[in-house]
């Protein structure tokens, strides 16, 4: 049960994380208007993303080892 909130945790900061990555980009380097600095966006977008990718990783690593036990 706890697996599965933090997966769905963790897919919910990847998705945020890569929505703020693309925005912030668009709004740093395109011609995409944010309310936002898009700096903050992009540096945002890189700590969720990445939060998010480390969490589905290590869920990944120890569901495979609690298979394996």
């Amino acid at each position: 049960n706890l697996n599965i909130m933090i997966k769905i945790l963790a897919l919910v900061l990847t998705i945020a994380g890569a929505i703020g990555l693309v925005i912030g980009v668009l709004g740093a380097f395109g011609s995409m208007n944010v309310g936002l600095s898009p700096w903050a966006l992009l540096i945002i977008g890189i700590v969720f993303f990445f939060a998010g990718v480390g969490m589905l990783k290590t869920r990944k690593d120890t569901d495979q080892i609690d298979a394996d036990n």
